[in-house]
């Protein structure tokens, strides 16, 4: 599955700084990987969409929506049913606007935040004519668009800080020039996500060879090692809580219980049916 750079690929106005586009699809797919240049609001409408960021992961129906800082995240987006399709309308906007809003609103930042690169909210009436009414905008002509747009960027923002104050608005300017951090986050975050080496390297805007290479300089050991070893810490957790071998192991990343009896007979001198005699 390639990888797709949005907006880049929508054959947008690449001088405009807020992008409205009606998204429909009559496929599902999963874990695609996706660049975003610009951030993002996804006003899902129809299915369910999950996506995970480098040190997030949200899932969300119909009843939600997502803002999504720039970078790059794994996206899955399915229909509820073979017959139904999916759909969500998507505002795009650059990081200029968001700066703009901020000194034309003059607004204070908390005194200490935990960026975050994607926030879900609920939608409310206001919002599903918000809504409404971006749908209505992408039909009309391109010059129009892009003036009206303007003016809804500031009034999706004004209403959203209103009502959850301004935290996912300055995550959205953080600054994650920080690597090394950020790719520590990355991985502890993911300890448990069964993510495959390419995708976590993906998130970490890194090629295989250099994310096995940076994870051995932070971590002392190969990635199919530290993970392994979490996830059997975690079963070793499970089965103290009661949990049985066949309850635990697909959870623990593996396929069949045979292999996860090997694995953690290994680490812990014990089958995990006998795990309480450690």
């Amino acid at each position: 599955m390639k990888t797709i750079t949005l907006p880049d690929e929508m054959n947008l106005e690449k001088s405009q700084h807020v992008h409205v586009v009606d998204y429909s699809s009559s496929k599902d797919v999963s874990k695609q990987q996706i660049i975003l240049n610009q951030n993002i609001i996804s006003f899902l409408i129809e299915g369910t969409k999950e996506v995970i960021f480098d040190t997030s992961k949200l899932s969300i129906t119909s009843s939600k929506f997502l803002i999504m800082r720039s970078g790059n995240c794994l996206m899955t987006e399915k229909r509820i049913s073979e017959i139904s399709g999916y759909k969500s309308i998507l505002l795009f906007f650059s990081s200029e606007m968001v700066h703009n809003f901020i000194r034309k609103m003059e607004l204070e930042k908390s005194e200490a935040i935990e960026p975050k690169s994607i926030y879900a909210f609920d939608y409310d009436d206001f919002l599903k004519r918000f809504v409404d009414s971006l749908t209505d905008i992408s039909r009309l002509s391109k010059t129009i668009q892009t003036k009206l747009l303007e003016v809804k960027f500031d009034e999706i923002m004004l209403y959203l800080t209103a009502q959850y104050g301004t935290d996912f608005l300055y995550s959205l300017t953080a600054n994650s020039d920080n690597a090394a951090q950020r790719f520590i986050r990355t991985i502890e975050n993911s300890h448990l996500s069964k993510l495959t080496l390419k995708e976590l390297a993906f998130l970490c805007n890194m090629s295989v060879s250099t994310f096995k290479r940076e994870f051995e300089k932070y971590y002392s050991e190969s990635p199919i090692k530290w993970f392994q070893n979490k996830r059997l810490e975690h079963a070793h957790y499970l089965l103290s809580q009661e949990k049985s071998p066949s309850e635990v192991y697909f959870e623990a990343g593996y396929e069949n219980l045979s292999s996860f009896s090997q694995a953690y007979k290994t680490k812990y001198g014990v089958t995990p049916k006998h795990h309480k005699l450690i």
